[in-house]
């Protein structure tokens, strides 16, 4: 049996986060009986009678600090203080703990697998104090990891030319999109929003400059196409600023968080068009899960965007470009593509795949073999 923590989350149940979801998907059905998982949680982040000992067969510890904001790191640092014996493999989700490595490796030898994320330092909502405490901290998980996990090729090989060290591919799954909706529950949520099936565009995200929330909502506000835009609207200044100038706009729909998953899905099963605006990170999560619906996406012009939908999806710099794309209508290629990210997404992005290639980083020759 081999024992494995996981820490750098803010725990399960999944409420949101792509690494919260890739730990719902990698315990459970997908761990094998041979590995024990161990996941530290926030306590702060869930009211006491939600706090679980165990979850999908995985252990649950918890941490009395916030998993995310300012207490972050301290966070991480309790968590890997608490992991330092009984675990014969460490996983560390994310960077913002990894200061505190050079100590952690005078103590522990464990195996430590990072996933190094999609480069959080180049992120525009951080400071210059925050974009080199996580550039040096990123440093440190690429020394003193066993393996580096890269969400993405572009990650992968921003680690090779940066650091001179080769790291593990291992993207995110996105079939837990996958459900059964009637076609009557479909037809009333539709019906809510006041929308017509393959007649409105669909985004979903964190309201922020790198996600290029502003150039899809003026390339809509030009093209008149209608537009249903769920996100965080009043988390910063950036978000209340776009609220303010486009909630009177007739065609654009800007709606808070949902969390009911039928919804979701209809929104995203119905639409014409998926919009990802994204430009920083590696494998964006709500991109991989867009690529179950069999629909048309129009991605920011990245390497990660194009690396995750291998060139096949359409792509776009500034609003002009998105209002060119939404004037397509060539039925045929609309269609292949849509076909391609559905393919993509069941050949690459499934959670039994992404689980046995974390697996493999634990050492475990019978899964390997398997």
């Amino acid at each position: 049996m081999k024992n494995v923590a996981i820490v750098g989350t803010q725990g399960v149940p999944a409420r949101y986060g792509g690494f919260e979801t890739l730990v719902e998907n990698i315990i459970g059905k997908n761990c094998p009986l041979e590995v024990q998982y161990t996941v530290f949680c926030s306590s702060k982040d869930f009211k006491k009678e939600e706090r679980l000992l165990s979850y999908k067969g995985a252990f649950l510890k918890y941490v009395p600090l916030h998993a995310n904001g300012f207490q972050s790191t301290p966070y991480d640092i309790w968590s890997l203080l608490k992991v330092m014996r009984g675990y014969d493999v460490i996983v560390i989700l994310g960077v913002s703990g990894c200061i505190f490595l050079p100590v952690f490796r005078l103590f522990c030898r464990k195996r430590l697998v990072i996933n190094i994320d999609g480069l959080e330092h180049r992120r525009a909502k951080w400071g210059r104090f925050a974009r080199w405490f996580l550039r040096f901290s990123e440093a440190m998980a690429v020394r003193f990891a066993d393996v580096i996990v890269a969400d993405n090729k572009g990650i992968q090989d921003y680690v090779l030319d940066v650091y001179g060290k080769d790291s593990a591919l291992i993207a995110y799954g996105g079939d837990h999109v996958k459900r059964s909706v009637g076609e009557e529950r479909q037809r009333a949520i539709l019906d809510l929003y006041g929308l017509k099936r393959k007649e409105y565009s669909f985004t979903v995200c964190r309201i922020e400059p790198e996600n290029n929330c502003h150039i899809t909502l003026e390339a809509f506000a030009k093209s008149g196409d209608v537009l249903v835009f769920i996100g965080n609207w009043d988390k910063s200044a950036y978000g209340q600023e776009l609220k303010r100038k486009y909630s009177g706009v007739g065609n654009i729909q800007l709606i808070d968080p949902v969390y009911d998953l039928d919804v979701l899905y209809v929104l995203r099963n119905n639409c014409r068009f998926y919009i990802h605006g994204h430009s920083a990170g590696g494998t964006n999560p709500s991109l991989v899960e867009a690529m179950f619906f069999n629909c048309p996406i129009l991605a920011y012009d990245v390497i990660y965007n194009r690396e995750t939908t291998e060139n096949k999806a359409f792509y776009f710099r500034d609003a002009e470009q998105l209002i060119a794309l939404l004037r397509n209508d060539n039925a045929s290629l609309l269609e292949k593509s849509a076909k391609d990210m559905s393919e993509i997404a069941n050949r690459r992005y499934l959670w039994e795949v992404v689980s046995r290639q974390y697996l493999e980083q634990f050492d475990l020759v019978s899964v390997k073999a398997d």
